[in-house]
């Protein structure tokens, strides 16, 4: 794809000397540019799960919330949305933890200024995505064999899957704001914040879409996994699907990133390219 691309700024000899149009010959900048955004695409892809496990907390979480016993005590009851601010609390307490503490540790031990590079931490916030999956389908399994024996499960055992919602965003959401922030071109950073929310955006409409579907093929059999009633619904096999779909994307993201190629290094190698240049034509 790149040499493909690096034709584009190669002027053919059978055309030197003509004006060239501007369709077929374009600036090294514009080819390099390209690069870097379709360099994107494969992070941009393998990143949307990102968006349907942040979709579940505004969603069916607060679905299986309206099930639960909402007393905290005789005199307090908790909105069942109202449980989302777990998931804010999380991310207050993770992100300046991990940034003055936990990176201060990991930079004398990797070398690097970031601690770990900016992939790695959202691949740590993917992987608890599948935890979030995992313990979100337990905790719901609990709670149907409770509804089963008629009794009504506390709202507070809900609480460990927002938090590790929260300590999740805080990786991948964090992460692939300051990716695509610091990875597009430099006059292109409108076009990287487009990207990071098109990852929620993108998100939400795919956990719709999977749960019409699973809905729509679920419910031929008699027994939907996501019925109007929670009680005889089966949630927990629709979160222990996601927790299978994520683990598979983020096995793929693993590959994509192996191969991955950072901007910064990419300018470095160009500069010590452009030296190399200029000390053959001293010499010449």
């Amino acid at each position: 794809m790149n040499r493909f691309l690096d034709k584009a700024a190669i002027i053919e000899d059978k055309h030197a000397g003509r004006k060239e149009s501007p369709w077929r010959l374009v600036t090294v900048t514009r080819v390099e540019e390209t690069k870097l955004v379709l360099n994107l695409v494969p992070i941009w892809l393998t990143s949307l799960t990102v968006g349907i496990c942040v979709a579940q907390g505004t969603t069916l979480f607060v679905k299986q919330a309206a099930a639960t016993n909402l007393k905290i005590t005789e005199k307090f009851k908790i909105p069942a949305a109202s449980m989302g601010s777990f998931s804010a609390i999380a991310i207050l307490i993770a992100v300046p933890i991990y940034d003055r503490i936990v990176v201060r540790i990991l930079r004398k031990v990797t070398g690097n200024e970031r601690g770990i590079n900016i992939l790695k931490r959202i691949s740590i916030g993917m992987t608890l995505c599948v935890v979030l999956m995992v313990v979100a389908a337990l905790v719901e399994a609990k709670r149907l064999r409770m509804a089963a024996s008629h009794q009504t499960m506390s709202v507070l055992w809900l609480i460990p899957q927002y938090l590790i919602l929260g300590l999740g965003d805080s990786f991948s959401i964090v992460g692939l704001q300051e990716y695509f922030y610091e990875e597009v071109p430099d006059s292109m950073r409108s076009l990287g914040m487009a990207l990071y929310l098109s990852v929620l955006g993108v998100g939400f409409f795919l956990s719709s879409f999977l749960i019409i579907v699973v809905d729509h093929v679920t419910g031929k059999n008699g027994e939907s996994w996501i019925g109007k009633d929670i009680n005889s619904s089966r949630l927990d096999k629709f979160y222990w699907m996601l927790g299978v779909i994520n683990a598979l994307v983020l096995c793929l993201f693993m590959l994509v990133t192996k191969r991955y190629t950072y901007k910064t290094i990419e300018r470095r190698g160009m500069d010590k390219d452009c030296h190399k240049i200029d000390e053959v034509e001293m010499v010449g």
